[in-house]
């Protein structure tokens, strides 16, 4: 019989989660980007497959910043591979395009959370996916703060923020405590009875600091419960700013922090909305903060399974009559003469180099240069592509 969750190790608790967050992947035949691994990356170089870790910065200053830092081993950071900073995330990786991007408790941390997931859309194939690991709001330090919503997501990208806004700053210093999520599970949590991060003095001073100065405070610039998520990303993809829709979707399970989302772009709006719709209604929304939370909570489930009809998610690395279309930008270092000469029928056709890349040579595979054309070619016929 398998031992409960409380009576696994450290080390066997993570193990178990990395195997239920990576299910259905094939990272030993793919190339993927881990997004802010430190010391527990999801997925390992002794996985096979190529992982390419970004970070903000790179592996002497990140255990320089966490040197003092209790709960990690600064010893234990990863290698990283490509820092993305004032560059693109394309940029950082060399112009690449890969099969899959994961990245674990990064999404709130994000100023603009667009142009983050429009640069995560950037880099993949057309058969890639993103898998996001995102804390539920409801049983972390966040306990007392709202859900982000559309108008400041909104105001984040149309300011190009590179730091935590003000309002980002005085929401969380004014809301985060300590709040231990065993509690939040069982019950609805006394404000009064909990430690403040921060004083009002603190909040003002930090959000001031941002505003006057420009200075980074790391902070939780947005936060979530799997629905307000699923509604927020609806909206962002109705309004055409990105294009991802939900493949998957796993809840946050009890007495634990978080929940996961599987994306995947494309070209079907209809098909996106549906998605979000059934991660909506898939997620349960009762909490011990309403009567009957527990009862709520199962009754949700039960209906759940009832109403939300699963289509088959598209499976990564597979191509779908869903997929989109083109590349959302030309990648940094196309060069249209290194195009054509890797691509001697485009040459030969006449046809604009950027122009046939973005709307056949993407999905095709083709070769950006010459080095690398027998390589794309023998990648086409795998794919059973002519």
């Amino acid at each position: 019989m398998a031992k409960e969750d409380n009576a696994l190790s450290i080390d066997e608790i993570r193990d178990k989660r990395r195997c239920r967050l990576l299910n259905g992947l094939n990272v030993r035949e793919s190339v993927g980007v881990e997004i802010g691994p430190l010391c527990w990356p999801l997925v390992r170089r002794s996985d096979g497959g190529e992982i390419i870790y970004v970070d903000h910065t790179d592996t002497p200053h990140l255990r320089q910043k966490y040197k003092d830092d209790p709960h990690l081993d600064i010893n234990e950071i990863v290698n990283v591979d490509a820092v993305w900073g004032r560059n693109t995330l394309h940029e950082a990786i060399g112009g690449r395009y890969v099969d899959y991007v994961v990245a674990s408790h990064v999404v709130e941390h994000v100023p603009d959370l667009v142009t983050w997931l429009r640069e995560l859309a950037a880099v993949l194939k057309p058969t890639g996916e993103v898998r996001l690991v995102v804390p539920d709001r409801r049983y972390t330090f966040d306990y007392f703060r709202r859900e982000s919503r559309l108008p400041e997501v909104l105001a984040s990208y149309i300011a190009r923020a590179r730091v935590p806004q003000p309002y980002s700053l005085l929401d969380h210093c004014l809301s985060a405590a300590d709040v231990s999520t065993l509690e939040a599970w069982q019950k609805r949590i006394d404000p009064h009875s909990v430690r403040r991060h921060h004083t009002w003095r603190g909040a003002l001073h930090l959000a001031r600091d941002a505003y006057e100065n420009g200075t980074y405070h790391d902070v939780h610039c947005w936060v979530f419960t799997p629905r307000s998520f699923a509604k927020l990303i609806a909206d962002l993809c109705e309004m055409e700013l990105i294009d991802f829709a939900c493949e998957d979707f796993h809840d946050t399970l009890r007495n634990d922090i978080e929940f996961s989302v599987v994306m995947r772009r494309s070209r079907d709006p209809q098909y996106i909305a549906e998605s979000w719709r059934r991660m909506a209604q898939s997620a349960s929304d009762a909490t011990p903060e309403v009567p009957f939370g527990r009862a709520r909570r199962k009754l949700e489930e039960l209906r759940a399974r009832q109403d939300v009809v699963k289509r088959p998610r598209r499976i990564c690395g597979e191509h779908s009559e869903f997929d989109p279309d083109e590349p959302v930008t030309l990648p940094p270092n196309f060069d249209p003469r290194e195009y054509l000469a890797a691509n001697p029928d485009v040459a030969e056709a006449g046809v604009d180099p950027g122009s046939h890349y973005q709307h056949f040579g993407w999905r095709e595979g083709r070769a950006l240069r010459p080095s690398s054309a027998a390589n794309a070619i023998s990648g086409r016929a795998a794919l059973g592509i002519g």
